[in-house]
């Protein structure tokens, strides 16, 4: 990855992605020139109610001198937003503000000069109302891309779900050969292109000890013959492995990559074992976007007490 701008869509306004963003900033020197697309107003709101102290550069979102940027001042792309308390409720009033936030970054993004972008987290039933499972979906579809994978990220192991936020109910549904051998090759592309290395892979079954009381089972019909196909083809799979022990001190240190077949059966065991220490990679879209691996959190709004820890990371890992 070249040096390029890191461009940072807050999201949510009713969220602690400011409160760590802030935090993200105080105590690390980042090389690429970092810019938020955010309310000024906002910005400034929360920075002053959270005792934070930053100066402020005004980005125009239709021309950036590379240049004169920096990471002496907060870069902002000021996008308006009407509100009335620095923290509030969640609500649909923010939908439009949080539309045009991705306009604008998705116009910048097809610029030769911007391959990065950072999201802040959204509200899935206020913000996409059923019309996207999440906002890697959200973005695949901006870009006209299909194949595309979540990637949770962490250096000593990583976790990437078949199907992301959908009811347990239909994972079966959304389970296929194809989308197994896709999500596999755009791993191993993605560890080839940014680490130069070929990723160790297992891969779960769906059922309890990858077995079920009926013959037709995910695992006989769809699971065995992706990874048969894979191996095949010399991608360096291994499995089906039951979930309820590939998580084991003794098995994790086989591998770089562990494909779930629905979220919470690999983000679940991944988030205890790291913690924040995890980033949020969408693998397939034209850029390279991460999205620290929270949510709103609006419990902790205003409170001054999130943790930075994967943001952070996230901009760490950008910042190449």
């Amino acid at each position: 990855m070249s040096s390029k701008p890191i461009l940072i869509v807050a999201g949510e306004p009713n969220s602690i992605f400011l409160e760590i963003f802030f935090k993200s900033i105080k105590f690390n020197n980042y090389k690429n020139p970092l810019i938020i697309i955010v309310s000024k107003k906002l910005l400034l709101k929360q920075m002053k109610s959270l005792g934070f102290n930053y100066k402020i550069n005004i980005v125009d979102k239709d021309y950036i001198n590379l240049d004169d940027l920096n990471n002496k001042k907060i870069n902002v792309i000021d996008v308006k937003y009407n509100f009335q308390k620095t923290f509030d409720k969640i609500s649909k009033k923010s939908n439009i503000y949080i539309k045009k936030s991705f306009q604008i970054a998705l116009k910048i993004l097809k610029k030769k000069e911007y391959s990065k972008l950072v999201n802040g987290p959204i509200s899935k039933k206020k913000f996409l109302q059923g019309k996207y499972f999440g906002i890697t979906e959200y973005l695949a579809k901006k870009v006209k891309k299909d194949n595309i994978a979540m990637l949770i990220y962490n250096k000593e192991l990583s976790v990437s779900p078949i199907t992301t936020h959908i009811p347990l109910k239909d994972v079966h549904k959304q389970i296929t050969k194809i989308k197994i051998i896709n999500q596999v090759m755009l791993i191993k592309n993605f560890y080839k292109q940014i680490f130069n290395k070929t990723p160790r892979i297992a891969i779960t079954g769906l059922n309890p000890h990858c077995e079920s009381n009926y013959k037709t089972s995910e695992e006989e019909r769809i699971i065995k013959p992706a990874i048969k196909s894979l191996i095949k083809n010399k991608y360096n799979v291994y499995g089906p492995f039951a979930a309820d022990t590939i998580f084991m001190n003794e098995q994790i240190k086989k591998f770089d990559v562990i494909i779930g077949m629905y979220h919470d059966q690999v983000l679940t065991p991944v988030k205890t074992l790291f913690g924040f220490n995890a980033i949020n990679i969408t693998l397939g879209l034209p850029f390279i976007r991460i999205s620290p691996d929270h949510g709103p959190n609006t419990t902790m709004l205003g409170k001054n007490l999130s943790n930075p820890t994967s943001l952070i990371q996230a901009l760490k890992f950008l910042d190449k």
